[in-house]
């Protein structure tokens, strides 16, 4: 038994009046463990009472709330571009999204949001986990444990389980589970208990058959759909939350598994959570096993109470559901919008709002704003809601530099799983080398030509920086949805994801680099001088890395693949074309002089051109004369020798510095959404 301290207060909606405060003790589950005790006690979270209020109402008993939504703001910035408007016509008409929507639920309570697309549910769904996307709240209140709702008390007591699942797909479901306990739980934990606890979790969502299979994903085979969306489920489990809140989460799943998912979701809700859930139609024996339904039609309740009970409400106006037909899909239909035609549109518009009438009338003057079936008697406990006073001691998480360790570890795992990606770059960075080397190794033991080997040096630092933009992009874009998601959440810092990031492809990035750079010098029969090779392999690696922490940037500050491939390729096009190769640098125009003296291409160039050249003499032949040249004069006719060496390598690294900087800012302050979450 664990004793809390709870303030039972009793109010109206538009006074406040106070009782005092009194100890209550609960008798917790003997299957709960102490590691779930110890944790509950930091949530605080036991007998939840969850109430939303929205829309005004001509009584005392409610307050309103409404949520205005920018329907023009819904739509990504970068689509409107292609709609070639002006940023001053860009702004659209705002129009009430959800409006006299009132409700309470306990903890114990499964609740769910029905209707049809476009009709609020996950506009309530913003609201309730302060996720105003596009839109704002213009009046009312949310209220957990009688506290107004913020982001801050939102992340301590609510997990938002998305409608897409967002795992890393080459660690096993334990694994997965294992990093975010390291992550979530604090730091009084033990490692038994945080062994514990992801045991316990992986047992009341019944994925012990496939705790050490990998998650997988649309491309790489794991775990099936519907144990994917329990392993989503239990990432946030994993920290006990007493609000458990799903998008859609049957969305994509067959029948069965869409039943069993919702039986596991009951199951939950009965161990003394709050379960709510948006769903379209769901099927009938999906649907007796919810405790409240909402059914929600143009941002308003047409009912709202316990499920058993909606067909009989239905019933008594008049709206009978036919035998052997789904209460859901007959009443989702009655409340539709249908759009076919302006005539049908405001007949559909006008039966909805008079429902939605008929029911504000019902539940006017109930305290929890729940339609029930008139009772003989009514208890006094029903106007009286439980307070839990959060306790001001804070459950120490792991800080910035734990934090750190346990994602570089998980990236290295997730990263070197993918053996097939990692066999894929390496053969691309392999057959560029041997295709280039071969091809000046015909030269055999004669030095090539000062016009072959300045064309050689260029290609070496272009080719493969070129194919690293677009992995580079490619991979960040699949891990965005995550990142968002986790950084939302609060699951670890920004400072600790972007130098996880960086530091945990270092080790790819040098054998990617080295099986490149290696072979091609030998073949072609560059300066065979140990420190000559040094020097300009470390070039090709600077280059290589300005070109990879490039893409870093571009991907995290541009929302979509398509927008972060092109600008990438742009900047690579720009640093390539004023590289000094292409076109001498004395020959440029001022403004593409301004961009060599940024391109990492040009003093990569010049870096190499030095090394190679410099201490070597070639013969020139002009008519029937030969003599030979010093290299550092070729060097100087490219007006490619006004720097020393070392600040080639300096400005290499400044470049570097300056994308990387960009990119933890691009982090910092741009939301990493997807694409799908625009």
């Amino acid at each position: 038994m664990t004793c809390y301290t709870l303030c039972v207060r009793t109010a109206s909606d538009t006074g406040s009046t106070h009782t005092e405060t009194e100890g209550r003790c609960f008798t917790r589950s003997d299957a709960l463990s102490e590691i779930d005790t110890s944790f509950s006690r930091m949530c605080v979270l036991v007998n939840l009472s969850f109430r939303v209020r929205l829309g005004q109402i001509n009584s005392e008993y409610f307050i309103w709330m409404g949520k205005e939504v920018d329907t023009a703001a819904q739509i990504p910035w970068y689509e409107k571009l292609s709609e070639f408007k002006m940023p001053w016509e860009m702004k659209g008409d705002k129009q009430t999204a959800i409006n006299k929507l009132n409700l309470r639920v306990c903890s114990g309570q499964m609740l769910a949001i029905i209707g049809s697309s476009g009709c609020g549910k996950t506009s309530l769904l913003d609201v309730i986990t302060c996720r105003d996307e596009g839109g704002s709240m213009t009046s009312g209140q949310v209220l957990i444990n009688g506290q107004p709702s913020n982001p801050k008390l939102v992340r301590k007591t609510i997990a938002h389980v998305r409608q897409d699942d967002r795992l890393l797909p080459h660690l096993t479901v334990r694994e997965t589970l294992a990093f975010v306990a390291k992550l979530r739980l604090p730091t009084n934990f033990s490692q038994k208990q945080r062994d514990q606890r992801v045991d316990d979790v992986i047992a009341e969502l019944r994925l012990r058959q496939c705790a050490h299979t990998r998650v997988g994903n649309d491309l790489v085979r794991g775990v099936s759909g519907g144990e994917r969306r329990r392993v989503s489920i239990a990432v946030q489990l994993l920290w006990n939350p007493g609000i458990l809140i799903l998008d859609e989460p049957t969305s994509g799943l067959d029948s069965f598994t869409a039943h069993n998912l919702v039986i596991t979701l009951s199951r939950l809700a009965r161990g003394n959570r709050l379960v709510l859930l948006s769903i379209h139609q769901p099927r009938s024996d999906i649907f007796q096993l919810f405790d409240l339904v909402v059914l929600l039609s143009s941002g308003s309740a047409v009912y709202c109470g316990p499920a058993k009970d909606m067909v009989p409400y239905f019933t008594a106006l008049g709206h009978p559901c036919p035998r052997y037909c789904n209460p859901s899909d007959f009443y989702v239909d009655l409340i539709s919008i249908d759009r076919r035609s302006p005539e049908r549109e405001a007949e559909c518009l006008e039966r909805a709002r008079v429902l939605s009438a008929q029911f504000v009338e019902k539940v006017r003057g109930t305290d929890d704003f729940m339609w029930k079936p008139e009772e003989p008697s009514t208890t006094l406990e029903a106007i009286t809601e439980e307070v839990i006073t959060i306790s001001k001691q804070k459950d120490r998480l792991p800080g910035r530099l734990h934090q750190f360790t346990i994602l570089i570890r998980r990236q290295v795992h997730n990263d070197f799983r993918d053996l097939v990606t990692l066999l894929v770059h390496g053969f691309e960075a392999l057959l560029m080398s041997l295709l280039i080397g071969f091809l000046y190794f015909g030269a055999g033991e004669e030095r090539l030509s000062i016009q072959d080997t300045v064309a050689l040096l260029y290609m070496i630092g272009a080719l493969t920086p070129f194919a690293v933009v677009l992995d580079v992009i490619a991979k960040c874009h699949t891990e965005r949805a995550m990142l968002y998601h986790e950084l939302e959440d609060g699951m670890y810092n920004v400072t600790s994801y972007f130098f996880a990031k960086v530091l945990g492809e270092l080790p790819e990035h040098c054998v990617f680099t080295l099986v490149y750079g290696l072979p091609i010098y030998w073949l072609a029969g560059l300066n065979q001088a140990p420190d000559r090779f040094l020097l300009n392999f470390l070039l090709v690696w600077l280059m290589v890395y300005c070109s990879r922490s490039m893409a870093l940037f571009v991907a995290a500050a541009l929302p979509t693949l398509q927008t972060s491939a092109f600008m990438g390729n742009s900047l690579f096009t720009v640093f390539y074309l004023t590289g000094g190769f292409v076109i001498s640098l004395e020959n440029m125009w001022l403004v593409a002089s301004w961009f060599s003296h940024a391109s990492f291409m040009r003093w990569g160039f010049e870096g190499m051109l030095q090394v190679q050249f410099r201490g070597l003499k070639y013969p020139v032949s002009i008519g029937n004369f030969t003599f030979n040249i010093d290299g550092i004069h070729v060097v100087e006719a490219m007006d490619m020798n006004q720097y020393p060496l070392y600040s080639c390598y300096l400005v290499l690294i400044a470049v570097v510095v300056g994308f990387m900087l960009l990119y933890y800012l691009s982090l910092k302050f741009i939301k990493q959404k997807s694409s799908q979450d625009w």
